[in-house]
């Protein structure tokens, strides 16, 4: 492709502290953007930053962002196959990864002075690839490996040939079990507004309620080129709740909720 781009997005928590980064590049250049509870930054560079599966190393600056730091990752959580399904082999203009639904962080970053400590905390692995971000979509994500549970789901247009239809994919782990909910395996996008959505497929119903978002601007791809402004909420309030034939199997509330939602 001529006109592409990757990305790798990384969240880190432990408590209240939250830091997410987004390590891309596209056919015109590297960047990383990071975001927190109270801002957002967009560097377009990587110098002096190493990424990879174990961790990362930062040691940046650029206008109003001083990021330094180091955090390694263990007892990472791969899903049981490639979240795209079938998918993956069909020519797409944006193609999604899982790497870990949930991990241990250890370590930290200081940002602008002010030390975050992720020892002992947990973490959350994607990517994205291709030439455009959907057009629309809602991205929703929480975890607690204490607790012992991590959920994903995301709803965007896909456009494939002259025809655009609703792609679907949530992937929940729930103490030590793996449930999916995904287009090519039969799920319906029931409700989907700012604030709700229900997805449902054969036994299964997710139900999600997202309380109050608001969000940090961030720059998404288009044609390879990051022109577009979307909004991040790392850290708002949702309600998870799953249903097996009718019967609930949870009722979460998290607090610290990653949401994103575009039209």
């Amino acid at each position: 492709m001529s006109k592409y781009f990757k990305g790798y997005y990384y969240k880190h928590q432990k408590g209240a502290n939250i830091l997410s980064v987004i390590a891309g590049e596209t056919s015109e250049e590297k960047f990383l953007q990071v975001i927190t509870k109270e801002d957002s930054y967009y560097i377009p560079h990587q110098n002096g930053c190493t990424f990879s599966g174990n961790g990362m190393n930062i040691d940046t600056k650029h206008k109003n962002i001083c990021l330094k730091g180091k955090v390694t990752y263990s007892n990472i959580t791969p899903i049981k196959y490639d979240i795209m399904g079938p998918f993956k082999f069909i020519p797409m203009e944006c193609k999604h990864e899982i790497v870990s639904m949930n991990h241990r962080v250890d370590g930290g970053f200081t940002l602008n002075g002010k030390f975050l400590d992720f020892t002992n905390g947990n973490g959350y692995i994607e990517g994205d690839k291709g030439t455009s971000f959907p057009r629309s979509y809602l991205w929703v994500q929480c975890n607690n490996f204490e607790q012992r549970y991590s959920i994903v789901a995301s709803v965007a247009d896909i456009p494939l040939g002259l025809m655009h239809f609703k792609g679907c994919i949530c992937n929940i782990n729930y103490l030590g079990k793996e449930y999916r909910l995904a287009t090519y395996l039969g799920a319906r996008v029931i409700q989907l507004t700012r604030n709700k959505l229900i997805v449902k497929q054969r036994k299964y119903e997710l139900v999600v309620d997202i309380l109050n978002p608001t969000g940090q601007k961030l720059v998404a791809p288009v044609c390879g080129k990051m022109d577009k402004h979307i909004y991040e909420d790392i850290s708002c309030t949702a309600v998870f709740r799953f249903y097996i034939k009718g019967q609930k199997l949870f009722d979460i509330t998290n607090s610290f909720t990653s949401f994103e939602f575009v039209v």
